[in-house]
């Protein structure tokens, strides 16, 4: 599976997982069909298991905005991208900043986009820092 597959089947696990009784391991089935990837199975479990860090920093980033606020879509790429920003470091936060935004333009609208576009470039410029 190719990372931009992974991300896309990442949210999509960790949309399904936000306010429902389901399980990682349920939800991860259900999306991937019996497929099996190193790289989506990194992004869900960190994200979830990183929530509150995660979070915390967005909370700092989000101007005039509180996270219970925001779009469940926008919502969960931006967890899914600041995961990737401040753990996992083996994408450049370019890519990582262009993912987040391409996976806004498929699921969310074009609003969503800009507006992930606007918080994640403040990680951008907090790391060239």
């Amino acid at each position: 599976m190719k990372r931009r597959e992974a991300r896309e089947k990442a949210l999509q696990t960790l949309f399904q997982l936000e306010n429902t009784e389901l399980t990682i391991e349920d939800a991860m089935s259900h999306v991937l069909d019996g497929q099996n990837d190193s790289f989506y199975e990194k992004l869900v479990r960190g994200t979830t298991e990183h929530m509150a860090q995660i979070d915390e920093s967005l909370k700092t980033k989000l101007e005039n905005w509180s996270l219970d606020r925001l779009p469940k879509i926008e919502r969960t790429v931006l967890r899914l991208a600041v995961f990737e920003l401040l753990f996992m470091q083996d994408a450049p936060a370019k890519v990582v900043m262009n993912e987040a935004i391409e996976l806004c333009k498929t699921f969310g609208d074009d609003k969503s986009s800009k507006f992930v576009n606007g918080v994640l470039s403040k990680y951008a410029v907090e790391s060239s820092n």
